[in-house]
């Protein structure tokens, strides 16, 4: 794998500098550059890429993408490595990585949407929505499903659900892969984190926009926050940029195998950048896409019937670190791929990590990244 490295050294080496000055967060960015650097964050630029350069190593990623900012500004951007091993492509900011479940925090932001619209509500029954969802022993509120109370199964591991590469056409057949299933427990007593739960709460995105989810999140989430690079992973689509993913097996780099996401796009299949997570983040920071009293309610971690709080919202997990500073964050695990958002919202500073390799760094690393840029020295 030294040649991965080499390679690696070579891009940090000849990376180009779009802007060394302060830039609006809105500014336009060159994508076809792989480095954006503010100019007043050198030094700290500097540390976090030996800290990146040192998971690459530890890890064998091929290739990683990191990007930083405040609610106002963009602080960094940058690509590390290859996307594409077999043709040496190196990573570019606009070079699409699988998230796996930080696509939670997408469909959050619609529920977010239709809360403020008054489409929904919390309370409501989810069989309002999706009237082919069965009656189950116990009702099932959206609250619940949103914040992994409902009960609702996740993966069969056994039978290769994670895995699969069967193709499904809409969400409603996405359901049925678990719909005939009992609920785990009654909704609101227990906390059981559940992707299929995320697909169900697609369906009822559906049901009260009457709207298919792909559509509504292109159209309605997407396009106003222009997230251009933030879309399904479709296996039969030509989608530029979009990186090659891997495995290790043992101790080489291995293509993954063929999986196929249409089975959980509200719950891990979308592709997205670093450039774009930050920027969503930055959006919720400034209060412009959802009122602030909307983005409190995803970051507030739910409480169960007992009076025991989670640690999750609606497609967030809140936490505080060991300085006390609370921050909102999801990770994602994918075939093929690792990433990691993480926010501070009183700092008002967001990281985003994407990386092509099923690999195992989480908030721990993003924290050491974000503790560089809290201020400046």
């Amino acid at each position: 794998m030294k040649w991965i490295f080499c390679g690696l050294s070579l891009l940090l080496a000849t990376g180009q500098t779009i802007a060394q000055t302060k830039v609006s967060g809105s500014a336009k960015i060159n994508q076809s550059k792989t480095v954006f650097i503010n100019g007043l964050y050198i030094r700290k630029i500097d540390q976090g890429k030996k800290l990146i350069t040192a998971l690459m190593q530890e890890k064998t990623i091929p290739g990683l993408s990191v990007a930083v900012a405040t609610k106002n500004d963009i602080i960094w951007l940058q690509g590390f490595g290859v996307s594409d091993l077999e043709n040496n492509t190196p990573v570019k900011i606009n070079s699409k990585f699988r998230i796996g479940s930080v696509s939670k925090t997408l469909t959050a932001l619609a529920i977010g949407k239709l809360l403020e619209s008054g489409q929904i509500s919390l309370s409501d029954s989810v069989r309002q929505y999706v009237p082919y969802f069965p009656q189950k022993k116990y009702p099932l509120t959206i609250g619940d499903l949103a914040s992994h109370k409902g009960g609702i199964r996740d993966y069969n591991h056994v039978t290769g659900e994670y895995l699969s590469n069967e193709s499904y056409s809409s969400v409603r057949q996405s359901v049925g892969i678990f719909k005939a299933d009992s609920l785990l427990f009654e909704p609101g007593t227990q906390y059981k984190y559940s992707s299929y739960g995320y697909v169900l709460l697609s369906a009822v995105i559906e049901g009260a926009t009457k709207t298919s989810f792909l559509n509504y999140m292109r159209d309605s989430i997407f396009a106003p926050l222009n997230l251009e690079n933030t879309v399904p992973d479709q296996n039969s689509q030509i989608i530029e940029n979009r990186v090659r993913f891997y495995d290790k097996s043992s101790t080489e780099i291995v293509n993954s195998r063929p999986v196929n996401n249409s089975n959980k796009w509200a719950g891990g299949g979308y592709l997205s950048t670093p450039y774009d997570l930050v920027r969503m983040s930055q959006s919720l920071l400034k209060n412009e896409f959802l009122k602030k009293s909307t983005t409190q309610r995803l970051w507030t971690p739910a409480v169960l019937t007992d009076g025991k709080k989670t640690n999750y919202g609606i497609g967030w997990r809140q936490d505080k670190d060991s300085k006390n500073r609370i921050y909102v964050h999801h990770g994602g695990i994918a075939i093929g791929g690792r990433a990691f958002l993480l926010i501070y919202p009183d700092e008002e500073l967001a990281i985003a990590v994407t990386a092509n390799l099923s690999t195992d760094f989480d908030q721990t690393f993003v924290q050491k990244l974000g503790e560089l840029f809290f201020k400046l020295d």
